[in-house]
Parts: C-alpha cells; structure tokens; sequence
C-alpha cells in the first residue's frame, strides 16, 4: 500500500478549572477534526470505503505529557487507523479556581497536529 499526505490540520483545545490534560488533548483533536470535511476522499479519489484506506497521525503538544491518556486520544479520532505521538509543549496559564469544576486554577491547553494518509493504490 502506497499512502500519501492527504490533510494537514490543526486544533486547540483547554481545559480551564480541572488541570487535565486527556482533557485538552481530546478537545484539540475534536476542535482539528471539525475544521475538516475530507469530501475529497470520495469527489476525487473515488475510495469507497475512506476508513479501511486511511491512517491518522496525532501530534500533541501538551504540558505534563505523561500525564495523557493515550487510549483516550486514539478514540477521539473518528475513523482511520491512528498513531498518537505525545510531546511537551502547549501552554498552562493562571485561570480561576471554581472548586464545582475542579481543583486548581490552572489552564491547561493542549495543540493537536492530525495528519490524514491515504492509501491511493
């Protein structure tokens, strides 16, 4: 199988009162996927079945990267074979600590990188 770079997209994603990164990194990858509408797949490359001939590379950058839940991530992107890649980075900031919402008052936001392959032998 031969896959070429289809998309490159990129996200955001925080989470603002309870310091869990598995948080911001789930919402970043949700925040890449929505900016995308792979039509593309179909219009163009005509593959009937775009999730059996597509991989997905996630990049996350992210403070505390060990601290992510991988699993979660994976799950977060919708269809595609996936491969998480976690790194340090992102960005913490001083927010407001609401203790209904969670311990701390620190934000923590999250960068996500989804790179989409397709298989176009």
């Amino acid at each position: 199988m031969a896959f070429k770079r289809y998309i490159v997209e990129f996200g955001m994603g925080a989470d603002l009162h309870g310091m869990n990164v598995t948080t911001a990194a789930t919402r970043a990858v949700r925040d890449a996927v929505s900016h995308s509408c792979l039509c593309g797949l179909n219009d163009v490359l005509n593959l009937k079945d775009p999730a059996k001939n597509m991989k997905v590379k996630v990049e996350i950058g992210v403070p505390f990267p060990e601290k992510v839940d991988v699993d979660a991530v994976h799950k977060a992107v919708p269809v595609g074979e996936t491969e998480v890649e976690i790194k340090a980075g992102g960005m913490s900031a001083k927010g407001l600590e609401v203790k209904a919402l969670g311990d701390g008052d620190t934000i923590v936001i999250a960068i996500a990188v989804l790179t989409v392959y397709v298989n176009v032998d």
